[in-house]
């Protein structure tokens, strides 16, 4: 009877004592927990990853430059490249229209040389200095720079397209110091011998 007590008062007693442990285990635990700096460092991180690149997309960028030129450098947020697109714009409308003028008067000037019609007079001042042969080399001329132009336009349309494209795939594009490039040693089974190393970080 005796050692039966002994055993349960024994028990009891390290049960008492284990409780109390951990009471003072998880109250510690509690006061790790609340910890100011630590709310503070994981509300930074928290607001850090609620902040994102733009990222641009480039079909869209390309529909929006091949509907409005400089729309697509717009949408990259490339604001510098909207005046030069414009530049080129105002550029070919300019010589568009001077190549083309050029062109249809001595284009009527060569035609009134040439039809036979006693009733048909040249009364511009410019063209009647030159000969016939003149009007029809002016008149040529003019036409292949006003054909120019139009091919050169065509031209730049297509690259400001595809710089709107190119510009939304590399808007993101890491050019950071982590980039190293170094010689390194180059062990092979049958020979030893330097190499060129790129590491990414």
């Amino acid at each position: 009877m005796c050692i039966t007590l002994l055993i349960y008062t024994t028990g009891y007693t390290q049960s008492v004592t284990d409780t109390l442990n951990k009471d003072y285990v998880k109250t510690d635990s509690t006061f790790a927990v609340v910890d100011p700096i630590a709310k503070t460092d994981t509300t930074n991180t928290e607001v850090k990853k609620l902040k994102k690149k733009f990222e641009p997309n480039p079909k869209k960028s390309g529909m929006y430059s091949a509907i409005l030129p400089g729309s697509g450098q717009f949408y990259n947020r490339q604001y510098w490249k909207i005046p030069v697109i414009y530049a080129g714009v105002a550029a070919t409308g300019y010589f568009l229209s001077f190549n083309i003028s050029n062109y249809q008067k001595y284009r009527n000037a060569y035609y009134a040389r040439i039809d036979n019609d006693p009733n048909t007079i040249d009364t511009d001042n410019d063209t009647k200095r030159y000969t016939t042969e003149n009007l029809k080399t002016l008149k040529d001329e003019y036409r292949k720079w006003a054909d120019m132009t139009v091919l050169l336009a065509s031209l730049g349309y297509t690259i400001q397209v595809i710089d709107a494209i190119a510009a939304a795939h590399l808007k993101n594009f890491d050019i950071s110091r982590d980039i190293s490039l170094r010689f390194q040693p180059i062990a092979q089974p049958n020979y030893i011998g330097m190499g060129l190393a790129v590491n990414f970080k």
